[in-house]
């Protein structure tokens, strides 16, 4: 249950967030008054600590108009002093996903929770983890000639990515695995000497990392995910194909962390698994 506010302590926290906010502002008392007509002693009295009275709804409602902050935060309502419409522009965003190797937002996301854990849902497999043979496979049809330059341009950041001082945990549907062994669905047509290569990278790129990269596997018939990228606790991602949504506000980062940590706990195969698993893919392709 929250705790109420003595009416004596709201008027002092908003007689000391008015002042903050015109000071931040460098808005005068008069030109306050001007701006929400009302005469300079009635702000001059907003301001005064002799009395535990605060102003009515329309005069706060104009004071956070001109000052350019919440309502909410003047009365002591919130912490946050941005208004509702800034603080859901910087909570939410939503970007264009080029069909691209390591793409220029996806890097400066990386760089940005350098030193944090990075948590992974990938939408086939990770790209920092695949060969370049399945690179070009993969990318071809989409980016035609421009493949090996755009491989080659991408190959740095990829490397400074699985370089980086970030932990990485990655949940990959158990169904991608075997698919991928035995070339179906996405990857129909692909040569079983590309496959077999792709899984050996995994299983070393495991074995060496271990455990700064963790894979699991997750059977998606009993928990879903979409592609979902959690850089540390302030930023997740979810990858919708061609856009990305990005939520950078507390409780949305808590709860799509709370969902991978849920796939994680639900995973058929934990990252101590992974390695017999993808071994036994590899030879049962000979």
């Amino acid at each position: 249950m929250l705790e109420i506010m003595d009416k004596r302590d709201r008027a002092e926290l908003f007689r000391s967030r008015i002042a903050i906010a015109m000071d931040n502002g460098h808005v005068s008392q008069s030109a306050l008054a001007r701006a929400i007509g009302v005469d300079r002693s009635t702000v001059s009295q907003l301001l005064k600590s002799e009395t535990a009275r605060l102003p009515n709804a329309q005069v706060v409602g104009e004071c956070a108009r001109v000052l350019g902050v919440s309502a909410d935060w003047l009365l002591g309502l919130t912490d946050r002093p941005e208004l509702a419409a800034d603080l859901m522009a910087t909570a939410l965003t939503f970007s264009e996903a080029p069909r691209a190797l390591a793409d220029e937002q996806i890097y400066n996301w990386h760089r940005e929770a350098e030193g944090y854990k990075i948590r992974h849902v990938p939408a086939s497999l990770p790209d920092m983890l695949k060969t370049r043979e399945m690179l070009e496979w993969e990318y071809s049809p989409h980016l035609g000639r421009t493949t090996e330059q755009a491989i080659g341009a991408s190959e740095d950041k990829l490397a400074w990515m699985l370089g980086a001082q970030s932990d990485y945990e990655i949940a990959v549907p158990l169904h991608e695995l075997y698919a991928m062994s035995k070339g179906h669905g996405y990857y129909e047509g692909l040569p079983v000497h590309i496959r077999r290569g792709q899984l050996n990278r995994l299983l070393e790129l495991h074995e060496l990392l271990y455990p700064s990269l963790r894979l699991h596997a997750f059977d998606a018939r009993k928990l879903y995910s979409a592609p979902v990228t959690i850089f540390g606790p302030k930023l997740a991602v979810i990858y919708l194909g061609r856009n990305y949504l990005a939520f950078r506000d507390r409780e949305r980062v808590q709860a799509i962390t709370a969902h991978f940590d849920g796939l994680v706990r639900e995973a058929d195969l934990s990252s101590r698994d992974m390695p017999k698993l993808l071994q036994n893919l590899v030879d049962a392709m000979d």
